[in-house]
């Protein structure tokens, strides 16, 4: 699969627009801190999508079995470390009770994938939306993004969220260089640290580096977690 910095760019243009509908109802503070986690919901939507029948007829064949069991046969049926058991899509929200139906949707993921959304607090920015008549609106919008594996590999996504992370200290009147580094001085300073070092990097080798000026990486309101970086 091919992917360019080009297509990376115009998806994450196209992710952040979403903050035109916010606009007048939040602050700029607070557009990462609902696009982000709507990112994350698209996005595992999207690649569960493949198995999503084989999870819900285990479900079904499951159902009275004991929480732990029935966990492990989903996570087998759907083929990757995490699963949704709702036959609920972005896509097929209702209209006229969008909040209890996308909350019923996040809360049928296995737990790890749960308190990712807990983590953004997730509930009060949908009952925010949902007060402010834009839910509906936000999330014909997400489910329209196209973030399908066969399309954009995790490191395209990987690329695509240093994108909106780098949007969001902007919005947030921050300094967007304390937050976020971008790709190419990234590659630049990995070169000139192992130009020359080619004998240390064998496999199983461990490379040691001392950067007395690192300090500390913060990003705001954004923490991902190693579950996080695997979908």
């Amino acid at each position: 699969m091919t992917e360019d910095k080009t297509t990376h760019s115009q998806t994450a243009a196209f992710i952040w627009s979403v903050a035109d509908l916010l606009r007048g109802n939040f602050k700029q503070g607070q557009y990462g801190r609902i696009i982000l986690p709507f990112t994350i919901l698209r996005r595992l939507e999207c690649v569960l999508a493949p198995t999503k029948g084989k999870v819900l007829d285990a479900t079904k064949e499951h159902q009275t079995k004991p929480d732990a069991v029935r966990e492990k046969l989903l996570l087998r049926a759907s083929g990757h470390d995490f699963f949704n058991a709702s036959p609920l899509t972005l896509a097929t929200l209702s209209d006229s009770q969008t909040a209890e139906d996308l909350m019923s949707y996040v809360q049928s993921f296995s737990k790890d994938a749960r308190e990712i959304f807990e983590y953004f607090h997730f509930e009060e920015f949908v009952q925010q939306l949902s007060a402010d008549d834009l839910l509906y609106q936000v999330v014909q919008r997400i489910a329209s993004f196209d973030l399908r594996p066969t399309r954009i590999s995790n490191f395209g996504m990987g690329i695509i969220f240093e994108e909106l992370i780098r949007k969001f200290a902007e919005s947030s009147n921050d300094t967007a260089g304390e937050h976020f580094t971008p790709r190419d001085i990234v590659h630049l300073t990995t070169s000139l640290v192992l130009t020359g070092q080619d004998h240390k990097l064998q496999p199983n080798n461990i490379v040691t580096i001392y950067d007395p000026t690192a300090g500390k990486r913060y990003i705001p309101s954004f923490n991902p977690t190693p579950y996080m970086l695997q979908w």
